[in-house]
């Protein structure tokens, strides 16, 4: 029973220490996502809200400890209280995710209306030179014809002197 309850000991230090441990390359993950300025607004709030619960969780497991002589996980009502705050962690970065993806899908469709809008105009332009309302239409390509038949026309005259 002793070399049982050791062992736990042992597994909860060590749990300890990871958890510790894993805040400096989470302060790094931090870092970059904000100097990168790519992320979401609210889903960047979300990923500095788990600090939050970063930060209720140890104090809260120095409480189950203390007061109730076992760790976190074995106190509900604590362990929901601190488990909550990564629930709304989790809706922040969710939600922050979803905003970017709605306003990307917004912004591609306004591009996509533009590019037909664009597609269209330069088809109605076309259409526009092909029906002789325009440069290069049938007037035009009649007074090119006219000015072809003219110049056939001199050079039929030089030919005959």
């Amino acid at each position: 029973h002793s070399a049982c309850t050791s062992a736990v000991i042992a597994l909860q230090s060590l749990a300890s220490q990871l958890f510790a441990a894993s805040l400096f390359p989470y302060l790094g993950f931090l870092f970059h996502l904000t100097r990168s300025g790519q992320a979401p607004r609210l889903t960047l709030f979300g990923f500095y809200f788990l600090l939050a619960f970063v930060g209720a969780t140890i104090p809260a497991g120095i409480y189950a400890k203390t007061h109730y002589g076992t760790s976190l996980a074995n106190v509900d009502w604590l362990h929901g209280s601190a488990e909550s705050l990564l629930t709304v962690t989790n809706l922040f970065i969710v939600l922050g995710l979803r905003q970017a993806i709605r306003q990307a899908e917004a912004k591609n469709a306004a591009a996509e209306a533009a590019a037909a809008a664009d597609v269209q105009s330069v088809a109605a332009a076309a259409d526009s030179i092909g029906n002789g309302n325009g440069a290069g239409g049938p007037s035009s390509s009649a007074a090119a014809a006219k000015e072809e038949e003219e110049i056939a026309e001199a050079a039929a005259k030089a030919d005959k002197n």
